[in-house]
């Protein structure tokens, strides 16, 4: 394993509160438990997983922004900004709606 493998694992295990050594014995476990998995199955849960966590990362940046038009509006401030936020909302909420709809439907059909 080399540096970049090490600290990738090491930010893996840290994400999951464990320890590198609990970390691996429980990746070792599950790969034990599921050796039918195609490297396409696998490939499509990283695909999964990237795209959760950037859902994940827009939604919390929303979640900000949609902070500071209450922040203005409870203070009486223009909030001209509101309807871009509110909008960028929905959008995200169509965007979840469909990853999840599409993930259903590869479930089903696989």
């Amino acid at each position: 394993m080399n540096d970049a493998e090490y600290q990738l694992l090491a930010r893996a295990a840290a994400t999951c509160h464990m320890s590198i050594a609990g970390f691996l014995a429980r990746a070792a476990l599950n790969a034990a438990h599921d050796l039918g998995r195609t490297a396409a199955d696998i490939a499509g849960e990283r695909e999964m997983l990237h795209e959760l966590f950037a859902l994940r990362r827009h939604l919390g940046q929303l979640g900000n922004n949609l902070n500071q038009v209450a922040k203005a509006l409870n203070s009486g401030a223009d909030a001209s900004q509101a309807e871009a936020v509110l909008a960028a909302v929905q959008c995200a909420a169509r965007r979840v709606d469909a990853f999840t709809q599409h993930h259903l439907d590869n479930r089903t059909a696989g």
